[in-house]
Parts: C-alpha cells; sequence; structure tokens
C-alpha cells in the first residue's frame, strides 16, 4: 500500500470522528469506547507519578492525531528563555525504533529518535532526550545538561508516570468532534467537568472551538527554504512564500492534520496540488510522481528527506510563523513562578 493512498484512507476513516454527531459506525464502536474508558481510568488512578529533578510542563492534547503540540513546545521554549529559563525538553519519539533514553542531536537520524523531537532539537537548540519511560529520560537530560532547570514534556498529557507542574492542552479547529472516546470517537480522555488551576487550554485555531475557555494561538505560513539550505542552517536564503505565487506546486504533508498545512499555503495565494501522507509518513521513498518539478513540504517531513535523493525536483521547506499570545505565556510563567530555584 503506497503512503499516499494509506494516508487518504486515514482521512476517510476519521471523518467518522469530526462529525457534530456520532455516525453508525461510531455508536457500532461505543462497546470498545467503553472498554478504553476503563482502561484508561485505571491507568491515570493507579500509575504512581514520579518527579522529575526540575519542573515540567507538559504539551498534549485529549484527541488523537495533531492538534499542534509540537509548534507549541517549540514556541513555548522561546517564549521560557526569553523569561530566563533554561528549558530542556522531553519526548516518547514515536515511531523511532528502539525505547531507551537517547540524546537528539541536529543531525540525528529521525528513525532513531523521531521525527518530531528532531524537529524541536533543530528549531529550539535546547537539549532533548526522548525515551518510552518520560522521567528516565528526564533524569538523564538533566544529569548530562546541570544548566537545565525545567523541563517540556512534548505530547506527555496521558503519560501519568511523569509528575508536572503546568499542562497545556491543545485543541485545533476540529474541537472534539462528535465528543466519544477512542476508537468510536477522538477522545483519548473524557472533558472534565472542572478543569485545574494548572491546566491551561490553547487553542491552534481561529476562535475556540469547544466551550472551555482558553487563549487563541496566531499562526502563518513562514518563509521557505530549498531543502538543501534548510538541512544546512542556511536561514539567510529564506524566501518570502509570496515568491512562489502562479507556479504549479505540489504540497506534501505526513502530519496529523494535512488539511491544515494546505489551507495555509492556499490561504498564502499558493495554487497547489493536495498529496495528504499519514501521520509521520518515512519518505523511504519519495511520494510525489517522477517528474514533479516543485514540492512544499512541512519542517517535520523535511527533517526526513536526503536532499541527495530528491533529484531535478526542487523541495522547498515551509516555516510556520507560531505566535503565543502574551496573556498565555504569563498565565504559564505564574504558574511557575514559586519552582523557580
Amino acid at each position: 500500500m503506497s503512503s499516499a493512498f494509506a494516508g487518504r484512507a486515514q482521512a476517510l476513516l476519521a471523518r467518522h470522528w469530526w462529525r457534530a454527531r456520532p455516525s453508525w459506525p461510531s455508536r457500532l464502536l461505543a462497546p470498545l469506547a467503553a472498554l478504553y474508558a476503563l482502561l484508561s481510568f485505571a491507568h491515570r488512578h493507579l500509575a504512581v507519578a514520579r518527579a522529575a529533578p526540575v519542573p515540567v510542563v507538559v504539551v498534549g492534547n485529549l484527541v488523537a492525531g495533531g492538534a499542534g503540540k509540537t509548534p507549541t513546545a517549540i514556541a513555548l521554549v522561546a517564549a521560557l528563555q526569553a523569561a530566563g529559563w533554561r528549558p530542556g525538553v522531553v519526548s516518547r519519539g514515536h515511531g523511532r525504533r528502539g525505547s531507551a533514553a537517547a540524546e537528539v542531536g541536529p543531525d540525528s537520524d529521525p528513525r532513531a529518535v523521531g521525527d518530531e523531537p528532531l524537529l524541536i532539537r533543530r528549531r529550539s537548540g535546547v537539549p532533548v532526550w526522548v525515551g518510552r519511560d518520560r522521567v528516565g529520560a528526564a533524569q538523564a537530560l538533566c544529569r548530562a545538561h546541570a544548566e537545565v532547570d525545567l523541563l517540556v514534556a512534548d505530547d506527555g498529557l496521558q503519560h501519568a508516570a511523569l509528575a508536572r507542574t503546568v499542562e497545556i492542552v491543545v485543541f485545533d479547529e476540529r474541537g472534539v468532534g462528535n465528543g466519544l472516546l477512542l476508537p468510536a470517537g477522538p477522545l483519548r480522555e473524557a472533558l472534565p467537568a472542572r478543569w485545574p488551576e494548572t491546566r491551561l487550554v490553547l487553542y491552534n485555531a481561529a476562535r475556540p472551538s469547544t466551550p472551555v475557555p482558553g487563549a487563541v494561538a496566531a499562526r502563518a505560513a513562514g518563509a521557505v527554504l530549498a531543502l538543501a539550505d534548510w538541512k544546512a542552517g542556511r536561514h539567510e536564503k529564506a524566501v518570502r512564500i509570496e515568491t512562489l505565487r502562479g507556479r504549479p506546486l505540489l504540497a506534501a504533508a505526513g502530519i496529523g492534520e494535512p488539511e491544515r498545512f494546505f489551507a495555509m499555503l492556499e490561504g498564502a495565494g499558493l495554487d497547489i496540488e493536495r498529496l495528504p501522507l499519514p501521520d509521520h509518513a518515512r519518505f523511504d521513498t519519495l511520494p510525489w510522481p517522477a517528474g514533479t518539478t516543485e514540492v512544499l513540504v512541512t519542517e517535520k517531513d523535511a527533517v526526513k528527506i536526503d536532499p541527495g535523493r530528491v533529484g531535478t525536483t526542487a523541495v522547498w521547506v515551509v516555516g510556520l510563523d507560531f505566535r503565543l499570545p502574551p496573556d498565555f505565556v504569563r498565565a504559564v510563567l505564574e504558574r511557575l513562578a514559586s519552582h523557580r530555584r
């Protein structure tokens, strides 16, 4: 099965989740959702939370798939640095080979550390460690980097073994879909009746998509770089995305919600042909047809593409301009103030 076909099949199945009311296939899965709820409850209440050596801010979501956790983590790291913190990042490293704790370098193999941790390392420059045991990864990071005084846990909301100081829950424009738990709906856990003071909500959308109060992030297409220049860090060669208008472009995206990427490109005035791919697509085989002249990809996908393999195809990496509202940043810092060394 080609990755392009798999991406379209995945999108078709997910449509049942993102309806306002449960469809009949979703209702048929209700018994499995009840079992999931029981297992999830046991996991959350029986797990013994262990503290990391420093305060932890967890970035996650209540729904399956991408809602914007990684760009939130990257923007949060920058905001924490601006406030005088020295953050590091821990992550599971979805799809990586192996499970032991490992440090992520700027040139690490994405198959060994995961595409999102590698992107975070390249974009932020802060120490990043991956591991199935997030507490073990946090301890290893702090031993290796004594200067780190705070950790951001990327996609760790349901990892109950890691104690946390602040939780950031990210929603996108889809909200909670049909409101059902997996696999009948997209929810990893039900919306709580009451939200603790330490849990903040951020909307990666133009406006809030659930009844839960929260801040709204600003996002737009940033500058674009040729793949080889992006890999080499030659950011001075970036060009404005508007320079690609009026050209035949194929846009490929192996992220949780490819349509968000495609809509952002069209919002910048580009005429694109869509190529949705499964989340975390490996790019071992290039997914676009031979003879394609120009391709646009996300930074998450760019970490997995070897510039030497693209031939005559011009591959452009589209940056993301993602901004956290100042009031939201202040709310995070206020909750961390009493935990500062």
